[in-house]
């Protein structure tokens, strides 16, 4: 190599080929920073169709929002007015039994001789009616003689040795029980029937 000619180092190229692409890239972005703004009237343009779709959804949120509060208040009206009409059909049926009782206490007091059967007829008629009048709103009786102590609807009153049931069978009802669409109303209260103590062994020594 001559004398008079310089070898360009290898760090110099390479600082010149990348101030060469950032130019470049400059060059590349500046038209896309310098374009010109947008139209005003189709900026107020888009404005308006924003604040039209935004008014729509504000109404669309009203409507719905009356809508369920309307359908609030017409729930709690019908469940009040089913209550309502509920303990209204309850009780005409209860009017017959109650008319029943009073013509009897009628017949009673008017008569000097009553009769025992026939007193024993109204009365077992009138129970009859109250019977069916609770049976229309799931009023049921438990009446558990002679079956199985159940403690979620029987309640013991005494127990009672027994040789002739198995222990732990109802024998005697003293009160019964009710439910009401298979809820308890009233345990029935009763007495249940237990297996004999064993005999003394040492009675007899």
């Amino acid at each position: 190599m001559p004398e008079n000619e310089k070898e360009i180092p290898v760090e110099t190229e390479a600082r010149d080929e990348e101030v060469s692409a950032q130019a470049t890239e400059e060059e590349e972005t500046a038209p896309a920073e310098a374009r010109e703004p947008e139209d005003p009237e189709a900026l107020r343009t888009r404005l308006r169709e924003a604040e039209a779709k935004a008014e729509e959804r504000w109404e669309q949120c009203l409507r719905l929002q009356a809508e369920i509060e309307n359908l609030r208040k017409r729930s709690e009206r019908d469940i009040a007015n089913a209550h309502r009409y509920g303990l209204e059909k309850f009780a005409s049926e209860l009017l017959p039994v109650k008319d029943s009782l009073e013509m009897g206490l009628v017949a009673t007091a008017e008569s000097q001789h009553v009769d025992p059967e026939k007193l024993k007829e109204g009365m077992e008629l009138t129970l009859r009616m109250l019977a069916t009048a609770m049976e229309k709103f799931g009023i049921k009786e438990i009446n558990p003689i002679g079956e199985k102590f159940n403690p979620d609807y029987h309640e013991a009153m005494s127990m009672q040795e027994r040789e002739d049931v198995e222990p732990n069978t109802v024998v005697q009802v003293v009160q019964k029980g009710y439910t009401l669409n298979e809820r308890l109303l009233r345990p029935a209260m009763v007495i249940v029937a237990r297996a004999p103590a064993p005999a003394n062994q040492d009675a007899g020594a």
